[in-house]
This record gives C-alpha cells, sequence and structure tokens, in this order.
C-alpha cells in the first residue's frame, strides 16, 4: 500500500500519539462492524479522516501544511482509510465451499 505525502505524516503522527491512536483503532473498528461492507467502511473513515485533518492541522504544527488551502482541492486519504482498516481490523473469514 502506497500512502501519499499527507496519509503518511498523519500516519505517522496517529502511530506517535498512543492516545490518538486508541482513539482511532476504536472508531476503525466501530466503522467496520457499523458499515459491514469494506468499501462503505473506507469511504465512510476517508470523511472521518478528512475532519481529523483539518481539525487537527490548525493545532498541531506538523499537521498544518498538509490542509489544503482556499480554492485547492481536497487530498484523498482513501489510502490510508484502507490501509487503517487492514491494520486493525480482522479479517472476515471466508465462506466454506461444500
Amino acid at each position: 500500500m502506497s500512502l501519499n505525502r499527507t496519509e503518511q505524516r498523519m500516519f505517522d503522527y496517529l502511530m506517535g500519539h498512543p492516545d490518538e491512536r486508541q482513539h482511532w483503532l476504536g472508531k476503525v473498528q466501530s466503522i467496520a462492524v457499523a458499515q459491514g461492507d469494506p468499501h462503505a467502511a473506507a469511504t465512510r473513515l476517508e470523511v472521518e479522516l478528512s475532519h481529523y485533518l483539518k481539525e487537527r492541522s490548525g493545532v498541531v504544527p506538523r499537521l498544518r501544511d498538509l490542509e489544503p488551502r482556499e480554492g485547492a482541492g481536497r487530498t484523498s486519504l482513501r489510502n490510508l482509510a484502507e490501509h487503517l482498516l487492514r491494520l486493525w481490523v480482522a479479517p472476515r473469514p471466508k465462506p466454506k465451499v461444500q
């Protein structure tokens, strides 16, 4: 999985802050259970991560330059969402073929 610069910096930030990591671990797992479908879960998680980036970029200097400027397009956080789902959600067992 290849993360873009923004995703990598956010991932490093989460991994370096245990309280934030624990919060997101619970959030990722609850979204995965609530959505059921992994694609829907990734979409929902991407939205949550975008809101988080916007909120934290105003407070954390390391994330400040990641927030898109006015008029600039939104940076995709889809790969990060999928990566966190793979890391923190147990894979579903495959149905047995009889």
